[in-house]
């Protein structure tokens, strides 16, 4: 996929996950990177995925063809790209982002100049707006109704960053709202714990992840008495899961906006 300008030999590769969902895909990863190319008009787009597991399964299932980076990365010398620009829309500089930067630097004498965006929160800054796309997208919650957002956690030791975001929200106000951790700290467990001593009248559950794929449907919204809403229930909360990946939020989008700009303004 290439947003074309043909005529230029600077590149911005977008770099994500993947979802094996489909209408989360669209949603999401295909409009961030649309975005992108509206927002740039003077640089050609490539994608690139990091999960091997997901490009397999939609190359077997639906035919299409998502490059991993370095194949991205070979097309882009082929096409006579020098300048590059590499944004990730990863949520962390976790280890996902870190393999990626590596995988990209391999190749770094085939051009000119590369530089790497952030991902979605690097700064104070971007959780400030993170936080806003967030609240405003659920401005109709009444203050008695918690919002718990899943994240999905991680071994590194960026894991910090989702105790400190959900500080945040609190620091700015919103006290009904809860981030946890699919695969590390805070657990499902300390959300219960915590939640409940809030006493909501309901609970809003909503993936704080790019796309909405499988902890979104199975962790956080399946039928298992283990999945989120399961052990909501559990405790005795009417839950209401909201199916819905960051990608889709538009002020989630332009953070990614953002950091590209101040990527390009880090070029010679």
């Amino acid at each position: 996929m290439h947003f074309m300008n043909q005529q230029t030999d600077k590149a911005i590769l977008v770099v994500s996950f993947g979802t094996s969902y489909e209408a989360s895909r669209k949603a999401t990863i295909e409009k961030i990177e649309q975005d992108i190319a509206d927002a740039f008009p003077d640089y050609r787009i490539y994608h690139a995925w990091t999960s091997k597991f997901i490009i397999s399964v939609l190359k077997k299932r639906d035919g299409i063809s998502i490059p991993t980076v370095c194949e991205a990365i070979e097309q882009m010398i082929h096409d006579g790209i020098r300048t590059l620009i590499v944004q990730p829309t990863h949520i962390l500089d976790g280890i996902e982002n870190n393999v990626m930067k590596e995988a990209v630097l391999s190749h770094k004498d085939s051009f000119d100049q590369i530089a790497f965006g952030a991902p979605l929160l690097a700064t104070s800054d971007d959780e400030t707006r993170a936080i806003a796309a967030v609240t405003s997208e659920f401005k109709n919650l009444k203050e008695t109704d918690a919002l718990v957002l899943m994240g999905h956690g991680t071994t590194h030791q960026i894991n910090t960053a989702y105790s400190e975001l959900d500080r945040h929200f609190k620091s700015l106000g919103h006290s009904n709202v809860f981030i946890g951790t699919v695969e590390a700290d805070p657990t499902i467990h300390d959300l219960v714990k915590e939640v409940t001593e809030f006493h909501p009248t309901a609970i809003y559950l909503t993936p704080f992840m790019i796309v909405a794929g499988d902890h979104a449907h199975h962790d956080m919204a399946g039928d298992s008495p283990d999945s989120w809403v399961g052990q909501f229930h559990a405790a005795g909360f009417e839950v209401c899961p909201v199916i819905k990946g960051l990608g889709e939020y538009t002020g989630i989008r332009a953070i990614f906006i953002v950091h590209i700009k101040k990527a390009i303004s880090m070029l010679h």
